[in-house]
């Protein structure tokens, strides 16, 4: 039995998938890579001496005990009248433009003495108010 030789062919590289890969990654890169804007515009900036920041004033501090107490800036005020208090804030605030409050109460504070407070600086244009709390024990940061 005689067996036809087959032809031996040569042995190809398909290049059409190997195209399609490369446009795909050029496709990719065009679309990820940041390109960076200049300006036609140049400009000299305008330099300064480096100086020190001024450091801002302490704030007051209003505190509320659990009596319903007040204390400006560690002084016990005469008493809880939401007038005497504006005094004693209005003392505490001479000579600072715009101070900041802390207000800081007891727990047991009852809600109206820390709302009085709050009302009494409000009165005078103090903005700039905030309230301390702690956190609870066993807590994380």
């Amino acid at each position: 039995m005689k067996l036809r030789q087959s032809r031996r062919e040569e042995p190809e590289i398909n290049l059409i998938p190997l195209i399609d890969v490369m446009l795909f990654l050029l496709i990719f890169f065009v679309v990820t890579t940041t390109f960076t804007r200049n300006s036609g515009i140049t400009l000299n900036l305008p330099e300064a001496s480096p100086r020190p920041v001024e450091e801002r004033e302490a704030p007051i501090e209003i505190v509320v005990d659990a009596q319903g107490r007040y204390y400006v800036n560690d002084q016990l005020v005469v008493n809880k009248q939401i007038e005497t208090l504006k005094k004693a804030l209005q003392l505490a605030t001479q000579g600072k433009d715009h101070p900041a409050l802390v207000i800081s109460a007891d727990a047991n504070a009852t809600h109206q003495s820390v709302v009085s407070a709050l009302d009494a600086a409000l009165q005078l244009g103090l903005v700039q108010v905030s309230m301390t709390t702690r956190q609870p024990e066993g807590a994380r940061p």
